[in-house]
């Protein structure tokens, strides 16, 4: 089961396996199905990238067509948004209500939940650049009857910039002999630089929160 789930969160190995029709399903899973949210999207967009590339240390076999992988791609992380939303707003306050299962764990909606409350629609593009709650999110949006022309709005937005923009980034480094030559710490790297977007704006949500308490205190110490 171990060296199963290992070559499942492996991005080169999986791409290996499943082509670039199984690199679309997967995204179309992570991006709205409950059972997806364990899927590794940010490396293997970025890895799918990296191989669209050519790379020479890559056999001919696995690399991929750039065209077809940026549109299809692109396509099933919306439409992954959508069927999200459908089912949330289809199955409403059941899901929160639904018991811990093999494939579904209540803390994972929570976190979701959490994020959600915090960013309002923004959480449609911010949760893109997080695991889990990538998932969780558009199914919240759903659940919270949001407005669907906004849900839409941002889903595309979002959509494009994570799908097609972490492939171009796997597709331009990977024209870089440094980066060829090391994919693994790449791949670290690119994931841990797709969570600036969400650290910026917890940092600025932070600040806007103490800015606030500031002005009740002094209002506070006015009416004194």
């Amino acid at each position: 089961m171990t060296s199963l789930l290992a070559g499942i969160l492996n991005p080169r190995d999986l791409i290996d396996k499943v082509g670039l029709i199984g690199i679309w399903l997967i995204v179309f899973a992570e991006s709205g199905l409950l059972f997806g949210f364990f899927l590794p999207g940010d490396s293997l967009l970025f890895t799918a990238g990296f191989f669209a590339s050519e790379p020479s240390s890559i056999p001919s076999e696995l690399h991929l067509n750039l065209p077809l992988l940026l549109v299809g791609c692109w396509i099933a992380a919306v439409a992954g948004d959508q069927v999200g939303y459908a089912f949330g707003h289809r199955v409403g306050e059941a899901l929160l209500q639904r018991p811990d299962s093999r494939f579904f764990k209540r803390r994972n909606v929570e976190k979701a939940q959490r994020f959600f409350d915090k960013h309002g629609p923004k959480t449609i593009v911010l949760a893109r650049f997080v695991p889990i709650v990538r998932t969780f999110a558009p199914i919240l949006a759903g659940v919270s009857s949001m407005r669907y022309r906004t849900f839409v709005t941002f889903n595309v937005v979002g959509g494009t910039v994570w799908a097609i923009g972490l492939t171009l980034v796997g597709y331009f480094l990977g024209q870089v002999q440094v980066v060829e030559e090391n994919l693994e710490i790449a791949l670290i790297i690119i994931v841990g630089v797709s969570f600036m977007p969400v650290i910026i704006e917890l940092l600025r949500a932070r600040a806007e929160a103490k800015r606030d308490d500031q002005t009740v205190l002094e209002a506070l110490v006015d009416d004194d």
